[in-house]
């Protein structure tokens, strides 16, 4: 057994988005991440996701999108009494959504219907994907936030972003350097989550 990983993995956790700044991870360091995220379980190798990387002033530009979509009223919280527009501070929000971090990753659950594996399966699979991202990521010694937001669930972002109708955002994975380490959270207690089926 190799103690390395093991603790590795006994240790890591996820960043908060404000704390991730440059330098974010270089192409090579990019091309590797990518490549680790997608050796995940795949049944019948059927790939049922994608990538699509923000870096640069990409991430202004899908801010102002945001912006742009957040006005016609899709994110805002319909409660009573609450705006039914978004304020100017929520506007900058949206604008700086993605400048959070240096790159972003978007992965895409694309399922197939025209195979014999349940769907349920290929969104577990994009699931892997997002976490092996963050693995990887974390392993070559930088943050991650793997997270959604109401943007994710948004058919006009959907829209702006070129995804067909079968396909959901499975997650919006946030890299970059931590300005400051963050304390471990409350962890389940095996005692409260592991049974044994005895029959």
């Amino acid at each position: 057994m190799d103690q390395v990983i093991i603790d590795f993995l006994l240790t890591r956790r996820s960043s908060k988005p404000a704390l991730l700044s440059e330098p974010g991870p270089e192409a090579n360091q990019l091309t590797t991440i990518l490549l680790a995220a997608a050796r995940v379980p795949d049944h019948k190798k059927l790939v049922p996701w994608r990538f699509i990387v923000f870096e640069g002033e990409a991430r202004r530009r899908f801010g102002e999108r945001l912006a742009e979509i957040c006005q016609t009223g899709e994110g805002l919280n319909s409660s009573p009494g609450v705006p039914s527009e978004p304020s100017d501070i929520r506007l900058d929000t949206e604008r700086g959504r993605l400048l959070r971090a240096p790159t972003v990753i978007c992965v895409v659950s694309s399922p197939r219907t025209d195979v014999p594996v349940p769907e349920i399966e290929q969104i577990l699979s994009a699931g892997a994907v997002c976490f092996n991202l963050c693995l990887a990521a974390n392993a070559l010694g930088f943050g991650t936030s793997w997270i959604t937001e109401w943007y994710a669930f948004s058919d006009k972002v959907s829209q702006t972003l070129g995804l067909s109708k079968k396909e959901r955002i499975a997650g919006f994975i946030y890299l970059g350097t931590e300005s400051e380490k963050q304390p471990d959270r409350d962890r389940p207690q095996l005692e409260d989550i592991v049974t044994r089926w005895d029959g």
